[in-house]
């Protein structure tokens, strides 16, 4: 009878070891990376720029956007994969540059794996020591929130800070990528 009880608790241990075990594995998986980047105004180009008058004060205007950043000289680096291109697509209610924005940016890696990003942003518009109005900064956060591919189980959290001007077309962007993927 002793014989049997402790072979009962031997595979009692086993079974909750291996229930640790295996809850230990989704974890390892979802360890967090932090991947810092620069996409100069050299790298960063508006495709697309449609604005219209709201009418109600000088200068309130909605205006849908599209721009595309390459990284030539230092490309950035995802799970261990280099990124090809990372657009942005959005719309703006801003009055004089300043005012609310979404936007959605898809980053193309080079292995035609895709994560999507989602962003809200309150732009404030900047003024040089002269008195004019030079664009915008912002500080942008979102959350990634797909993939496909490598990437199809891919979460975090995307922070950006960006100095933009909408008519001359100006867009410097910095920041970082917090990720891990859940299977």
């Amino acid at each position: 009878m002793r014989h049997s009880a402790f072979k009962t608790a031997g595979i009692w241990g086993a079974t909750i070891v291996g229930f640790w075990i295996v809850g230990i594995t989704p974890s390892l998986a979802q360890q967090k990376q932090l991947v810092k980047f620069e996409a100069p105004p050299a790298n960063t180009k508006y495709t697309e720029q449609h604005s219209i008058a709201v009418g109600d004060v000088v200068g309130h205007d909605i205006r849908i956007f599209e721009n595309i950043r390459t990284f030539p000289k230092d490309p950035l680096i995802i799970g261990g994969v280099p990124v090809k291109e990372w657009w942005t697509r959005g719309f703006t209610d801003f009055t004089e540059t300043n005012g609310l924005a979404t936007a959605y940016h898809t980053i193309l890696m080079e292995s035609g794996d895709k994560i999507f990003i989602r962003v809200n942003f309150v732009a404030q518009s900047t003024v040089s020591e002269d008195g004019s109005k030079k664009g915008a900064n912002n500080l942008i956060a979102g959350p990634i929130t797909g993939g496909t591919g490598k990437f199809l189980g891919i979460r975090g959290m995307v922070r950006l800070a960006a100095t933009f001007d909408p008519k001359s077309g100006y867009n410097n962007s910095k920041g970082e990528i917090e990720y891990w993927t859940e299977k």
